[in-house]
């Protein structure tokens, strides 16, 4: 890659506008692959995302459903940057929520590029996707993808390092775990098989599903989705905290730790500075912290 770089270059990158169409089906089958009533099948704050519950109209979106709009970005490209695919990891993931997601909707995507650093041995990469709702032209959410390149990085050549991003340093920026004791404390089952539910949600990579390919990257076993995990976590908040209701959720960031392997058991650790979650999952079984980030909220519940 060049060692000139010219940030308006990366800030005017073009990529295609990508389509995205889901139905009250693809909700209903990501609730489920994210934990919705797994332990209770009639859970009264579950229930509304995969069934009209009530006489409702139509099944209620969990938040992170917004996540699977950014699915497309991955396929990005930089000039001047090569990278093996295999070598790619996903650290990051940010979500604004601008309006409560539609139960089944056409969207236009938009993408570009947030931000790229040489981390030395790993480039990192922030891809940003806007979700317009194709009738309406109403932006409904907006996701900010970070991934490591292992193996891409060092590309600088020079004393600084290059790092580019067009976003507030504050945005999904990483927290500190308080020490004192949670104000809340969830604990959720993943089955055996849920990657393979997950999956069916849009993410085919083969390391959550291949034993041989997850031998290859490392793992004993295919892991879980990053994104499934982060859908427990959010999951667990808008039980403990939201009180079930889910339009209270504003933003969402979540950073990746560590892998999970299906049927490991999480327990996501909440604590409340104002109107923010600071929250940290963790694996039981290993006594390993996976995931770490914060919610904010439009408002706290009364019944706090």
């Amino acid at each position: 890659m060049s060692t000139d770089f010219d940030p308006e270059k990366f800030s005017t990158l073009k990529y295609p506008e990508l389509s995205y169409t889901y139905s009250e089906r693809d909700v209903a089958l990501y609730a489920l692959g994210v934990g919705a009533c797994a332990r209770d099948a009639v859970d009264a704050d579950e229930l509304k995302y995969v069934y009209h519950e009530n006489g409702q109209k139509s099944i209620q979106v969990l938040p992170t459903f917004s996540a699977l709009f950014s699915l497309g970005s991955l396929k990005f490209h930089v000039p001047g940057l090569d990278f093996d695919p295999r070598l790619l990891l996903h650290g990051q993931q940010y979500i604004e929520i601008y309006k409560p997601l539609p139960s089944s909707a056409s969207l236009n995507n938009t993408v570009s590029l947030a931000g790229l650093h040489d981390k030395g041995k790993a480039a990192v990469v922030e891809m940003e996707t806007k979700s317009y709702d194709k009738e309406s032209g109403e932006l409904l959410c907006m996701n900010r993808t970070t991934v490591f390149l292992r193996g891409a990085g060092g590309f600088s050549k020079s004393s600084h390092p290059f790092s580019y991003s067009n976003y507030p340093k504050n945005q999904g920026s990483s927290v500190k775990i308080p020490k004192s004791q949670p104000f809340a404390v969830f604990e959720d089952c993943t089955l055996p098989s849920q990657a393979l539910l997950y999956r069916l949600s849009g993410d085919y990579n083969p390391l959550h599903s291949d034993p041989n390919i997850a031998k290859v990257a490392g793992f004993t076993l295919p892991i879980l989705h990053g994104l499934c995990t982060l859908g427990f976590a959010v999951r667990a908040i808008i039980k403990c905290i939201c009180r079930g209701d889910s339009n209270m959720v504003k933003c969402i960031s979540g950073r990746f730790l560590l892998h999970v392997y299906p049927g490991e058991t999480l327990v996501t650790e909440m604590w409340l500075e104002g109107s923010r979650v600071i929250y940290q999952t963790k694996v039981k079984e290993r006594s390993r912290a996976v995931l770490a980030g914060y919610v904010d909220l439009h408002r706290l519940s009364s019944s706090l």
